[in-house]
């Protein structure tokens, strides 16, 4: 499939406003939109602000190229004075946000556009599409990884999603705490430790699962995994030690009950002299089946079509909404969709030991800074200009501080309120 370009990855209806506000002079107007959520995801106590730096790219290049404002134009989508503005935009406004990897909760103004309306509100469909996925599955995954314990998870769902967002997927679930990804376009593009085993075709390629075995430690040295569930467990991890030897680095298995194969399958590696050959369990996990093998010698899972889904929550549920039109806060009062008015400054205190308390949210308002607050958004675009942003390496990092941050109730898995209350000072 062609890759879409930044400019085309907008819905009609904000051509639409687009048209009518050059007609009618108000798309100059100066305007402030916010991103944020108005409740998390059922079950979760946490969202996890990802996509950031891959947004920033996206809109440093939105640009409407000379075809593409040509199928607009033929398709009856945009009038002569809608193709002119467009075929010269280029966003010249500002964008602030909260780091990404940062936590946020309902109300959060994870990102602030400001600018021209009609600048701003071009930017909406792929401001929440590039979010609403992103967030959903750095959520997840940081939720797999506490479920973890430390240990290692590779993120292995490709197959289970489309073709670019699982690269995205990729990076999202990295920048939660994943150790490797087997996706290799996300490795080249982002850096992501690569890794991944043989599947069951490759042995059922062979005559018998021996001579796959020697054809694949053949190939790629010991330093391998080889999947051992394809007829029989116990008798395939025999085999594999029988080929490799008792320094095979691990075996993969894909099925069954993991927890009584894994205990299993310990006892029988130990018994063939293969002390040190990991146990790598997959198929169908997320964070409540690796909460579940805790106990068991376990010592590294795969997370494939629970991750690049959501594990149940594949959208984050953030809404991108105007609050301000020429310095005056405007607000929604559509019953259950309210919006609170005006530009947003968000601080997370904290105790002195560290330990987040809250989130205050001031609506045209300056914090009240006190000892061991910290401001959560930062400037990532100043009238038109990207700065500098940190990298994935910084947002994993950060992330890994914020989780460790927040009370221990916030890192269940069951249903329960936010980690930390929200409180919103409203303008005076």
């Amino acid at each position: 499939m062609e890759t879409i370009a930044p400019a085309l990855m907008t819905d009609q209806y904000e051509l639409t406003m687009i048209s009518a506000a050059l007609r009618d002079g108000t798309a100059d107007r100066n305007c402030v939109f916010e991103v944020f959520a108005r409740r998390l995801p059922t079950g979760r106590r946490y969202g996890v602000v990802a996509g950031t730096g891959r947004l920033i790219e996206l809109i440093r290049d939105f640009r409407f190229e000379p075809g593409e404002i040509d199928f607009l134009r033929s398709a009856g989508i945009i009038d002569e004075d809608t193709a002119n503005w467009l075929a010269t935009y280029r966003f010249g406004g500002d964008i602030e946000g909260y780091t990404e990897g940062e936590l946020f909760f309902p109300g959060s103004p994870i990102l602030t556009v400001s600018g021209k309306f009609a600048e701003c509100v071009v930017l909406e469909t792929l401001i929440l599409s590039v979010f609403n996925h992103d967030c959903a599955i750095a959520a997840a995954a940081a939720r797999m990884v506490t479920a973890a314990r430390g240990r290692p998870i590779i993120e292995m769902g490709s197959r289970r999603t489309h073709e670019h967002a699982a690269v995205a997927a990729a990076r999202a679930a990295y920048l939660a705490g994943f150790a490797s990804t087997s996706n290799l376009a996300a490795g080249r593009a982002y850096g992501i430790p690569t890794t991944g085993t043989s599947a069951h075709a490759f042995t059922l390629l062979h005559d018998d699962e021996p001579t796959a075995f020697g054809s694949q430690v053949a190939a790629l040295g010991k330093n391998t995994t080889l999947l051992v569930d394809t007829y029989d467990i116990s008798q395939g991890i025999r085999n594999a030690i029988a080929v490799a030897g008792p320094d095979l680095r691990a075996i993969r298995i894909d099925s069954g009950d993991l927890s009584v194969l894994a205990q299993h399958s310990r006892e029988l590696l130990d018994s063939l002299g293969a002390t040190e050959t990991k146990i790598i369990v997959s198929g169908d996990m997320d964070e409540y089946s690796i909460a579940t093998l805790a106990a068991e010698p376990v010592d590294m899972y795969g997370a494939g079509t629970a991750v690049v889904t959501g594990s149940g929550a594949p959208t984050a549920n953030l809404v991108y909404k105007l609050v301000e039109v020429e310095g005056r806060p405007v607000v929604k009062r559509s019953e259950n969709k309210a919006t609170v008015g005006g530009r947003k400054t968000a601080i997370r205190r904290h105790k002195p030991t560290g330990t987040a308390i809250e989130e205050i949210i001031y609506s045209q308002g300056v914090p009240d800074h006190q000892p061991n607050d910290r401001l959560l958004q930062r400037t990532y675009v100043a009238a038109g200009e990207v700065l500098e942003t940190p990298g994935l390496p910084e947002a994993r990092e950060h992330l890994r501080q914020a989780l460790i941050s927040i009370p221990w109730e916030g890192l269940k898995l069951s249903a329960g309120d936010p980690a930390i209350p929200v409180v919103i000072v409203p303008t005076v």
